[in-house]
């Protein structure tokens, strides 16, 4: 296992984000960064029946806010967390594994977290436990725009633009796959419903 890898915060991250993580003995989670829009920080990519679903998670003052990360709040004025409940029940409610981690999940989102980061971070921690993910769990303390000798740099690796760009690594099965062709590196959501935990299984892929 290498040493150190610095990556961003992503909401219900693609498949490869957490695929990345089993390399690394120290995860080290982005804290010090302006908001980026147009990134998995507050979206995620499902695939129903008609093809790939986008989630995104509404921000107070909008996706061209000029914050940190830490301070970026979540907008609840209209019902977001309900809807996003309602797709990945609607997408996933007949996979195999759904019943397992349903109800869990359902909290997370009817939580109402504040901040967006605080949001990423307990859904990040949900996650590593499911997944067996063994690296230690840091925050960055300032903001590097050029990492030291010896961590690897993740930051937007995957983003919404070009997360499907990468050649797919390994297929499993999914619900539509027959009709609509597979879909490789969508939400760690996809990878849970249909195959379960066992995403460590495929850490050399």
């Amino acid at each position: 296992m290498n040493s150190k890898i610095l990556i961003e915060n992503q909401y219900f991250g693609c498949i490869y984000y957490y695929l990345s993580l089993f390399k690394y003995s120290n995860i080290e989670i982005e804290s010090c960064e302006w908001y980026q829009k147009m990134s998995f920080r507050n979206r995620c990519i499902l695939y129903g029946s008609n093809g790939l679903i986008t989630l995104s998670v509404p921000l107070e003052d909008g996706r061209n806010q000029r914050r940190l990360i830490k301070d970026v709040k979540i907008d609840y004025s209209a019902p977001w967390h309900q809807r996003h409940w309602k797709s990945i029940q609607s997408v996933y409610g007949k996979s195999p594994f759904f019943e397992y981690y349903a109800s869990p999940l359902k909290g997370l989102l009817e939580k109402k977290q504040i901040f967006l980061f605080d949001l990423n971070t307990e859904i990040f921690y949900w996650l590593k436990k499911i997944l067996k993910i063994e690296g230690e769990i840091s925050f960055s303390e300032t903001y590097q725009k050029d990492v030291l000798a010896g961590v690897v740099d993740y930051r937007n690796k995957w983003l919404p633009k070009n997360f499907q760009e990468e050649k797919s690594r390994f297929n499993y099965p999914q619900p539509f796959e027959e009709h609509l062709g597979f879909q490789h590196n969508l939400s760690i959501l996809d990878f849970l419903f249909n195959e379960g935990p066992y995403l460590s299984a495929l850490r050399d892929s």
